[in-house]
């Protein structure tokens, strides 16, 4: 007798919705099944299911870069909100209005979060963090209260989301380096997988040209990155967020400051009104943004020696 209350929707699963949300919201099968504790291949059954069934593509191009169809956008749009307030819905019957869920990129978790969280505790011992990881290239992640990663301007402007602090980044090495002439002609050049160009868009942004070299030490994320230049393994290009602690405390020397590259620290809050645990979260992430002034692209370079 109920047959008929969802209409044609009773033939469309939900947790093909869920694994095709999940991996249009991440960027990747790989990352929608990290997230969900599936398999990859779970989500890319999933996802051929809901293509199946609704009769259309949701995704095109090569399998190692996917991007939606304008179909795939449209319900992708429509899904994200609807399964941010169910999450927001169990998290309520719950009863954890003051436990914040923080999805964050794990660089940013590493190197700048994590050491701040102590005196966060200490003052607000109500509100419990849990951290989550967030894929590299996603913006949002489900059952978060808060995301925290760096983005372009236009991609915080389309997306609502909030600047902590513009970004910067600049060759940093070890103060226990000592070139005898140019860093960066000397010192083998380090980058994150994640980041290759980084490099290349220093210079653009920066205006100052790299001498010849051969091709970087790739290593797998940012902060990987950092502690290798810090145990001295040669020279990276690295936002100033993740190095200002390392170089205000000597460990890090930074001779050609650092350039501005179009983008920020951003702060995502979900629900449609902030919660009490969320506005101060936020309030402090700001006190820690003005804590890293003064403008790091107006640093010195008396580091240099």
């Amino acid at each position: 007798m109920f047959q008929n209350l969802t209409g044609s929707t009773t033939q469309i699963s939900l947790t093909a919705l869920r694994a095709f949300e999940a991996m249009a919201r991440t960027g990747s099968a790989t990352a929608a099944a990290a997230e969900l504790h599936v398999t990859h291949s779970a989500i890319s059954r999933q996802v051929k299911s809901l293509e199946q069934q609704l009769g259309t593509r949701l995704f095109e191009g090569p399998k190692h870069a996917l991007r939606l169809t304008p179909r795939g956008a449209k319900l992708a749009a429509e899904l994200h909100p609807a399964f941010d307030r169910i999450a927001a819905a169990v998290t309520h019957a719950k009863g954890q209005s003051d436990e914040l869920s923080v999805a964050v990129h794990p660089s940013l978790a590493v190197k700048w979060l994590i050491p701040r969280l102590g005196a966060f505790h200490q003052a607000h011992p109500d509100i419990h963090i849990h951290l989550i990881e967030l894929p590299t290239h996603a913006e949002t992640h489900r059952g978060a209260d808060v995301v925290i990663r760096l983005m372009d301007d236009d991609r915080m402007a389309a997306s609502g989301a909030i600047k902590l602090m513009d970004n910067a980044t600049g060759p940093v090495f070890s103060t226990s380096l000592k070139p005898a002439g140019e860093p960066l002609a000397e010192l083998p050049r380090l980058a994150a997988r994640t980041q290759p160009d980084g490099w290349a868009r220093w210079s653009r942004n920066s205006g100052m040209g790299l001498p010849p070299s051969g091709p970087p030490r790739l290593l797998a994320h940012l902060h990987f990155v950092l502690d290798a230049a810090l145990s001295g393994w040669g020279c990276a290009v690295l936002p100033w967020v993740l190095v200002a602690d390392a170089v205000r405390d000597g460990r890090l020397q930074a001779p050609y400051g650092f350039a501005p590259d179009g983008g920020g620290v951003a702060i995502m809050l979900s629900g449609s009104e902030p919660s009490r645990a969320q506005r101060v979260f936020h309030r402090r992430l700001q006190e820690e943004a003005r804590g890293l002034l003064p403008a790091p692209e107006n640093l010195g370079t008396s580091t240099l020696t």
